[in-house]
């Protein structure tokens, strides 16, 4: 497979321990903790040229480049990140890390708990966007940023605005595509059928299966099944699939798989549970239903009235999940609040899947963003 020439190369992820107790949203204290994370590009002598990609929901700290030489699959955004992309790594110091309950190197239900010597399962603490972004800001302060631009699609775009929301003088621009500033009641639905469907497989044993022979694999495929179909678009999966049946021209007249569209997601279902752990699935999505930008100020207006980013709203045409609408409460809220803010509605037939999808139009605008940005404050690498 040929590589991009402008690829970040052969990258290493690292790891970051915090030994200190963190105190959660729940109120509970957590610790210690270990936190997967990837950098490219070099950190300014002002430590002001940081740039922190936030992942999406079944995302990791693999943002760009390859693990080695035979690596064929490259990091979830590599489109974006490296030399002249829209996260430019010769201008910019890029971070991207695994977040709190994740299941890729960060700690998450399925590391092992020190005071038993078995993993967590469901008795790691439930989690928000609040405590991820909390971890995250102690890997940051480790790395020696001073400021940083925090951009994310989907749940990244909801991590993005919780760093600009409870950090505003470390945030000097916020990039928030895809996203919202809270989930709304058919969301919340469809995160709750997954979840269930992981809860209901005979084999998630109260989340206790990590040493059993059987999986939930079933039920992790069945949420990732339904998330799926969160992430398209019907115009998109019509064109993509149509009525058309699998491999003939008649149906089986059994509950055997019958169309193309069947057989797609069931493909999908299958090679998620090779890389996903069924318990973090129910953890973040539930950090995810949580999250409310407005939450404890009371309205959007009052939140981003602390902030001091500049901010970039991007939306897709073709997006139910979040759609446009969503995009344009949080740009009114900003406006309402006297903040600079850019706006771009993306034509696109992807549904949600268009931020990891359409990279030629968001790299325009990403790029033309963060020059605005940097010209008030360059400074030499």
């Amino acid at each position: 497979m040929e590589k991009d020439t402008r690829s970040v190369g052969i990258v290493e992820t690292k790891f970051f321990k915090i030994y200190e107790q963190i105190e959660l949203e729940s109120g509970i204290t957590f610790g210690p903790i270990t936190v997967a994370y990837e950098t490219y590009g070099k950190l300014n002598s002002a430590k002001d040229n940081a740039i922190l990609l936030l992942h999406a929901l079944t995302g990791d700290a693999h943002a760009a480049g390859y693990h080695s030489e035979e690596d064929k699959k490259p990091g979830w955004w590599d489109d974006m990140v490296g030399p002249g992309k829209a996260f430019d790594t010769n201008k910019y110091f890029v971070i991207a890390s695994n977040m709190l309950g994740g299941c890729s190197g960060t700690t998450g239900p399925c590391s092992i708990n020190p005071d038993t010597g078995k993993p967590y399962g469901l008795s790691f603490p439930v989690i928000t966007i609040g405590d991820t972004v909390k971890v995250q800001k102690r890997l940051v302060e480790h790395l020696g940023v001073k400021k940083l631009i925090a951009a994310g699609g989907s749940m990244g775009g909801m991590q993005a605005l919780e760093w600009a929301i409870e950090h505003p003088d470390m945030v000097s621009a916020c990039i928030v595509i895809a996203s919202t500033g809270r989930l709304t009641a058919q969301g919340i639905a469809f995160n709750a059928v997954g979840r269930n469907a992981i809860l209901s497989d005979p084999y998630f044993n109260n989340g206790n299966y990590y040493l059993e022979p059987k999986q939930p694999e079933q039920g992790l495929a069945i949420a990732r099944m339904v998330g799926h179909i969160t992430y398209l678009c019907e115009d998109a999966m019509h064109k993509k699939f149509g009525r058309r049946f699998q491999e003939k021209d008649k149906p089986n007249f059994d509950f055997n798989i019958d169309f193309e569209v069947e057989s797609y997601l069931e493909h999908q279902g299958r090679t998620f549970v090779g890389r996903f752990d069924a318990n973090s699935y129910l953890y973040i999505t539930k950090a995810v239903d949580y999250f409310d930008a407005a939450g404890k100020y009371g309205s959007l207006e009052k939140a981003f009235s602390r902030t001091n980013a500049k901010f970039l709203i991007m939306s897709f045409t073709s997006d139910w999940l979040f759609p446009t609408e969503q995009s344009k409460e949080l740009v009114k809220a900003l406006t309402k609040s006297g903040k600079d803010v850019s706006f771009c509605e993306i034509e696109s037939p992807c549904g949600h899947d268009a931020f990891l999808l359409e990279f030629d139009t968001q790299t325009k605008i990403i790029k033309s963003f963060l020059a605005k940005e940097r010209g008030l404050h360059e400074q030499p690498l």
